[in-house]
């Protein structure tokens, strides 16, 4: 579940755009359509592209590229985006939970630093229509998981609800918690929902770091470990760090051909991660098909790459399944 959008990735020469505009690097920031459209249209004539975005989205997709069965659940404008949006996780083979609103479909430029770091300027529309009244457990039917991305948090009777239906569902949560000044935004509530509601928890070392106060991010992992059953705290270059129980994985990453653009990694790591664990595969087989699909995402610029890719994906996943670890 989480915020249906349309991503433009625009790939700068520097990161002047992003001091003009005052958006700290890295971040995820919400803004009206007019001014998203002013800094879209400081970034006239960049090199960009266009993709189905979203962070729960992206997520979604790569598990069913990967061979999970998934559905998304999310909500768009009565506009062509819209339609391309449901029709494209249709093709996917992803079930599409889609609902319309009032206002246009939501946007994301995704503002692409030469280091391939990436700062999101994003227009929710109608995506910020979905509402707690429209979670109904008819969505959780024949689901194991529900897989929340962190940007929800910031309307709390949403997340709320979708948690506590998922719940008397049957299902377990997991969530990623998407952005570090989001966390920082709404840390009392997140901490409520994850030590009574959530089983999982997936978050980089910043994001882990303004959730627990803990900089370091093995304590960060062992205080996330105390409030959740599965804790994942990805470290960058270093890779990630998975805690279940007593049970302490450190994982490296996967080194990528060239380092691109980051647009995605995060995303495709829990998608790998949990298709991993729904194959009933350990810890380390499960952030190593992570590491797999974060590594592939970032030689590309958007979270859209050809059918070559994901055979070469399937190839190392299988490698993987049968224990022959590739880092």
């Amino acid at each position: 579940m989480g915020n249906a959008l349309t991503d433009m990735l625009v790939e700068l020469r520097s990161d002047e755009v992003l001091e003009r505009f005052g958006l700290p690097r890295g971040s995820v920031t919400l803004v009206g359509s007019d001014l998203q459209k002013e800094i879209s249209r400081s970034v006239a004539g960049l090199p960009y592209t266009l993709s189905l975005g979203g962070s729960a989205s992206n997520t979604i997709r790569a598990f069913a590229r990967l061979g999970g069965e998934a559905g998304f659940v999310g909500k768009v404008g009565h506009d062509s985006t819209g339609d391309f949006f449901e029709a494209a996780l249709n093709n996917l083979g992803v079930e599409p939970f889609v609902f319309r609103g009032d206002e246009h479909s939501g946007r994301c430029v995704a503002l692409v630093s030469p280091d391939g770091e990436r700062t999101l300027v994003t227009f929710l529309g109608a995506a910020l229509e979905f509402s707690a009244a429209e979670v109904t457990p008819a969505l959780f039917d024949g689901y194991d998981c529900l897989y929340l991305e962190g940007y929800l948090v910031q309307n709390h009777e949403l997340i709320s609800a979708a948690v506590r239906v998922a719940r008397e569902c049957g299902l377990k949560v997991a969530i990623d918690l998407a952005s570090f000044n989001i966390v920082e935004e709404n840390r009392e509530f997140l901490l409520g929902l994850v030590r009574d509601q959530v089983d999982i928890l997936f978050a980089n070392e910043a994001e882990a770091a303004a959730f627990t106060g803990e900089q370091e991010p093995l304590n960060a992992l062992q205080a996330i470990s105390e409030m959740t059953e599965l804790a994942i705290v990805k470290t960058g270059m270093s890779g990630a760090l998975i805690k279940n129980g007593s049970e302490v994985v450190h994982v490296g990453i996967m080194k990528a051909a060239r380092r691109v653009d980051t647009t995605g990694a995060g995303d495709f790591y829990a998608a790998g991660f949990l298709y991993g664990l729904c194959e009933g595969l350990t810890l380390r087989q499960c952030g190593t098909i992570g590491a797999i699909t974060a590594g592939k995402v970032i030689e590309v610029v958007g979270t859209t790459f050809g059918e070559e890719e994901w055979a070469d994906i399937a190839r190392l996943v299988r490698r993987v399944k049968t224990e022959k670890y590739l880092f």
